[in-house]
Order: structure tokens, then sequence, then C-alpha cells
């Protein structure tokens, strides 16, 4: 931790958050911020990117660097950033359209190579910003403008899919809770290696089945003795009805793809002499 003394106020945007009020991104900008600042991250020192969707506005809602990319393409530019410049801290951020529909194979692959980043995920099992289509993690009957006879796709699990696809940090917040989640984010961004979040985040414009009344009968604080027993955490973030657990499932520490690749762990990109391509070597790679 930093001895750098920072506040909330010192990560405040320009941009006035434009979120239906009562929206759970409130929430995980907040965390964002109180994490970042009780572990002493000046705000020159981080990058927020995010692909699209209301959540993915993020970026401008706080003083910060960001990246404001493509449905569901944030964390390849998030990645890419942190092997340039393994100095920074870097945070990817959007919805569950963004990240679990679009985003699909660059989530598995990211949390593959574990790349030393943050992936917080606004979880309103809906589109929002579209409107209020059915999203990958709609509740099997649900009605939307999609699905006007009600879903009938089984909802995706993100925690499963993290975890089996090699994601070191799966954890699930409540944008009812914010201290509580907070406090995941701080633990997230601590981590050496790759962290996702998935966020329960209600959005009360379009989706009126998962409310904040919804989720507070349900979730309740998750707690392990031993956070790197893959089987637990994996049948862990299976429960989901009338009991939801939220909380850091799972902590292990493993090689980074930075770690092993000859070029990553040999040097920092962004210091290194910019290489300089002669005439000579352009024809004899032709």
């Amino acid at each position: 931790m930093s001895d750098i003394v920072l506040k909330v106020s010192d990560y405040q945007g320009r941009v006035k958050p434009d979120w239906c009020p009562g929206c759970g991104n409130f929430a995980q900008l907040t965390a964002i911020k109180s994490a970042l600042a009780s572990l002493g991250i000046e705000p020159k020192d981080v990058v927020i990117f995010s692909g699209i969707g209301c959540s993915s506005n993020l970026p401008e809602f706080i003083k910060t660097y960001g990246f404001h990319g493509i449905h569901g393409r944030a964390l390849p530019v998030a990645t890419a950033t942190k092997w340039m410049n393994p100095e920074l801290t870097v945070i990817a951020y959007g919805g569950d359209g963004d990240g679990y529909f679009e985003g699909t194979q660059h989530f598995y692959h990211t949390a593959k190579r574990n790349p030393n980043i943050t992936y917080m995920v606004s979880d309103n099992q809906i589109f929002g910003l579209t409107t209020g289509q059915a999203s990958p993690t709609s509740e099997l009957g649900f009605v939307t403008k999609t699905t006007p006879d009600g879903n009938i796709e089984p909802p995706v699990n993100p925690l499963t899919f993290a975890l089996t696809a090699g994601a070191t940090f799966v954890a699930r917040g409540f944008s009812g809770d914010p201290k509580h989640l907070a406090e995941i984010t701080r633990e997230a961004i601590k981590h050496d290696g790759f962290s996702f979040i998935d966020v329960l985040s209600p959005c009360v414009t379009f989706n009126k089945l998962n409310t904040y009344d919804y989720f507070k009968k349900r979730v309740y604080r998750y707690e392990s003795d031993n956070l790197e027993d893959f089987y637990a955490a994996y049948r862990a973030v299976q429960e989901w009805g009338d009991r939801i657990p939220t909380g850091i499932f799972y902590r292990v520490k493993r090689n980074k793809y930075e770690d092993v690749d000859p070029i990553l762990s040999s040097k920092n990109l962004v210091h290194s002499e910019p290489a300089h391509i002669t005439e000579k070597d352009l024809e004899e790679f032709l």
C-alpha cells in the first residue's frame, strides 16, 4: 500500500454521471474510487477501459485515464496497456451484455492468460442502453422486448465461466451493499493476476424482476477458510435462488503471462528504446 493519502473526492470526474437515479452503477463507481483511494493509487497511475452500454460510460465519470472502446472489446486493449506499462493500475469495466455476449471470447482468453488487471462487470441481467432486451444472464421466463413470451434460454453463470477459464481471483458483489463491494474491489486491485468481479446491479428502469428488494432478501456474505480450493469455490458460485452468496470465492497465485513471455518478462516496454527498422531490414523481411 502506498503512503500517499488520497480521498474519494480526488477521483471526482468533470462529467456528471447520466445514469438513471438508483442505478447500481453508482455503487460500482464509488467502490472503484474508494478502493483506489484506500490503496493510495494516484489518478495519473490508473487507466479504466470499457466497451459499450450504460455502465461502460464510467471512464467519463472518474478522474483517471480512460478508454471507451467498442462492444465487448475492453479486455484486449486493457491487457495490452498493462503489458506495455506494468506500472499502471489497469481496470476493465462493462455490463453483462458487453462482457458475456460480444466479449465472451476475450473474457475467456484474458482469464486464461492471467494478466495483472481487474475486470468488473455490472450485471443487471438485461440490455439497458438499448432499452430492455434479454441479456445472457436474464432469468428463465423473464419477459422482455426480445422475449415477449418469456426467456427460454438458461442464463450463463459468469463465475463458473471465469473459474473454468483460469481466473485467479473470482468474486461477486452487490450494489445494494456498497461497503462490501468496495472491500472486494480493493482486494481485487491488490491481487497479482486477473481479478474478476461480477456485480449484481439492479436496473431500476427496465428490470422489474431482479430489484434491490429481490436481492436483499437473498444475498449473504460468503466466507471460506481456504480461498485456494477450486472445487469449493465452484460449488459455491452455483448457489442461486433463495440464497445468493457474495464475496471472494477464489484467490490463488500462479504465473501471469507477462511472467513467462520472454519479451515482457525481460524489460519494461514503455521505458525501452524504440526499434529502428532500416530499409535493409525491410528488404530482408520482404
